[in-house]
């Protein structure tokens, strides 16, 4: 019985020591198939990270191209009405000094200030600086100054060019006479 017990010790040692080589030879595998993962995480992270990166330069390529197409029309159509204000301003002239003309003379004056404001209009060029508005130097040329009771300190008293402007860029600065 001895030798069976000593046969049966042998025969357990040599399954634990199969064992224990077994599970030694199974961690480095599994060792290696966790640092394979790792790996292909890493990976994956970083390729999602310049996805994002490229998703966002496209965006403010995209928001940068669309404002930069919207100022080329406006400072087009800024340079265009530069050349057409003085007939802008011939117009307006000749309908304050023809009071005593003949009516259909000043109808179709009139009625080509008309276009002109209309044409303004559409392509959304305000025209600004009116007697009694307040004197913006932003905006403003201040050409003199004047003492006066109808207007308050610092507020236009003449215009003797209208400015414009689109958006917010001017086109062409108001020549005022401001008062004191």
């Amino acid at each position: 019985m001895s030798k069976k017990k000593e046969k049966a010790e042998e025969t357990k040692a040599a399954e634990e020591t199969t064992q224990a080589a077994e599970e030694a030879a199974a961690e480095p595998e599994q060792d290696e198939n966790e640092a394979k993962i790792k790996s292909l995480e890493d990976e994956i992270a970083a390729g999602k990270d310049k996805y994002m990166r490229l998703a966002a330069e496209y965006e403010n390529y995209r928001k940068r191209t669309a404002n930069e197409k919207l100022s080329i029309y406006d400072d087009a159509t800024a340079k265009a009405v530069t050349e057409i204000l003085p007939v802008a301003d011939s117009v307006r002239m000749a309908l304050e000094n023809l009071k005593d003309a003949d009516p259909e003379i000043i109808k179709g004056i009139e009625l080509i200030s008309n276009q002109l404001q209309k044409s303004f209009e559409k392509l959304k060029i305000e025209s600004y600086g009116a007697p009694g508005d307040e004197f913006d130097p932003n905006l403003h040329n201040a050409v003199s100054m004047v003492d006066s009771e109808e207007y308050k300190s610092n507020q236009i008293a003449n215009v003797f060019q209208t400015g414009y402007k689109i958006g917010d860029k001017i086109i062409r600065h108001a020549m005022v006479q401001v008062v004191n």
